[in-house]
């Protein structure tokens, strides 16, 4: 099950064709879903759990808790809407363009792609883009 949380004035429209995009985006990667939370918030909020949870006193667009299993992928996503906004901004893509990204990115990262080595970065990006083409 996906599940979409606001913890912002920011709402997703149709969420049911996101809901079956990122399905699509999991079985893509032969993986299953299981119980997967998006919670969209603030930086304010999002720096809260990074400070108290990672210990990183930074701002970011994407926080993670991974609960998946071999097979099956689940967790918690909080996405910063203010992030993503700047991004989109500094990156020159529309804000759709660069959520999406950023949702994908945090289920690539529980189907076990990783993104602390420039190789490894590469091949994320790759795979983002893959997954924001099957978006329909």
């Amino acid at each position: 099950m996906i599940s979409f949380n606001y913890e912002t004035e920011f709402k997703i429209e149709n969420e049911d064709r996101f809901i079956d995009w990122i399905q699509e985006s999991i079985t893509s990667e032969n993986k299953e879903v299981g119980e997967i939370n998006y919670i969209f918030c603030d930086d304010t909020y999002l720096h809260k759990i990074n400070v108290d949870y990672l210990n990183h006193d930074t701002l970011t667009d994407i926080i993670s808790f991974d609960y998946s299993d071999v097979h099956t992928i689940s967790g918690d996503i909080f996405i910063s809407i203010e992030r993503v906004t700047e991004n989109a901004d500094e990156y020159n893509v529309a804000f759709d363009t660069e959520l999406k990204r950023v949702m994908a990115h945090g289920i690539l990262h529980y189907c076990g792609y990783k993104d602390k080595s420039q190789e490894d970065s590469k091949l994320m990006r790759e795979k983002e883009e893959e997954k924001i083409a099957l978006f329909k």
